[in-house]
């Protein structure tokens, strides 16, 4: 990395050896002493297997961008599930965190924080919110299963169907990146994020983990704020004849979807750990600051989502985890064609193609 080193240090937590570098000087300290507490509850679990962890504490991922670009061992995959494909490498730059670690040799593993990412989201002085992002990272490696093992085989694709609505049809350009990027969050990644948040509530995170998703569900609340502008916008398109009502309602159900699916990720993993009194803060939160501003169909979308979440099971063999994937791709599928979009799911292995 070409980046001036500000700050390198080496630290002994248990049995693990800590290897610190950062191209940036304020907040370092504090989230090194953050890390270091987490390392040291994760090692008294048997199940801890690193001798060493390297914390990358850096103004941007740019660097880590650049050097997957240049390639990478295919065993290197990232906690949040990505592929090391240059679209998928260019994305981890909006990340807070990363942690890459080899699949094959899990003694050691790369965390890798992004300071500006972290800034504009609030997190960087929020200490208990840190605590929750790092929990989380680390409990990639440690919530490795068959399940997550297979889904990095899956493959997904959508299209769109000769069914739907004209109006609806011309609107594809502009749906179908976000519609395939929120499917491969929602099923391929699904696994590997719901394992993880589990294993971090299980392994004492829960006060931290609830903290960090009562902050998203607050920008959330700040984000559908921006819903009514969208709407205005949508109205004068209508009015000017560039679009229809049925493709602004569509356009705003979609957005709903990107938006707000994914925190079932983060909410459905507090009922599986056994911890339903903070699953249900979380429900409230959302049901008070955040689905009275959606469309009613993304709230049940949400709703069977969490469902479908709670049923995956870390044994799942390659056949009936695509039974579980068509599942979840089915809500989605379902949803989407209320508005008149009608979708053709295509789901298989790199394996085995399946359709």
């Amino acid at each position: 990395m070409s980046r001036t080193v500000k700050h390198i240090s080496l630290h002994r937590i248990a049995a693990t050896e800590l290897r610190v570098v950062a191209d940036v000087e304020e907040g370092v300290l504090p989230l090194i002493q953050v890390e270091e507490a987490i390392i040291r509850e994760y090692a008294r679990q048997a199940r801890w297997p690193h001798r060493w962890v390297t914390l990358f504490i850096l103004e941007d991922l740019k660097p880590l961008v650049r050097q997957l670009h240049r390639g990478a061992s295919p065993a290197s995959l990232g906690a949040a599930g990505y592929n090391l494909l240059p679209e998928s490498a260019a994305a981890l730059n909006k990340r807070p965190l990363v942690n890459l670690y080899d699949l094959a040799d899990l003694s050691g593993c790369n965390v890798f924080v992004n300071r500006r990412a972290m800034v504009a989201q609030d997190y960087w002085e929020d200490y208990l919110a840190l605590r929750g992002l790092l929990a989380h990272e680390h409990a990639h490696p440690l919530a490795e299963n068959v399940a997550t093992r297979l889904s990095r085989q899956m493959r997904l694709q959508i299209e769109e169907d000769e069914n739907s609505k004209s109006e609806i049809r011309n609107l594809k350009s502009k749906i179908s990146p976000v519609l395939t990027s929120l499917s491969e969050k929602l099923c391929l990644f699904a696994p590997r994020e719901i394992f993880a948040n589990e294993m971090a509530i299980r392994s004492g995170f829960a006060e931290a983990l609830l903290h960090l998703n009562l902050r998203n569900v607050e920008n959330a609340a700040r984000s559908v704020a921006g819903r009514e502008e969208l709407t205005r916008q949508l109205q004068r398109e209508i009015a000017q004849g560039d679009l229809t009502t049925a493709g602004a309602n569509l356009l705003l159900l979609v957005g709903d979807l990107n938006g707000q699916l994914p925190l079932s990720l983060e909410v459905a993993p507090f009922y599986r750990a056994g911890r339903a009194a903070e699953g249900r803060r979380l429900d409230a939160s959302l049901e008070i600051a955040v689905f009275p501003h959606l469309d009613p169909l993304a709230v049940q979308a949400f709703i069977a989502l969490k469902d479908q979440y709670l049923t995956l099971r870390p044994d799942l063999g390659s056949l009936d985890l695509m039974v579980w994937g068509n599942g979840v791709l089915n809500i989605l599928v379902k949803t989407l064609a209320e508005k008149g979009l009608t979708l053709q799911l295509r789901l298989w292995t790199v394996e085995e193609r399946e359709i």
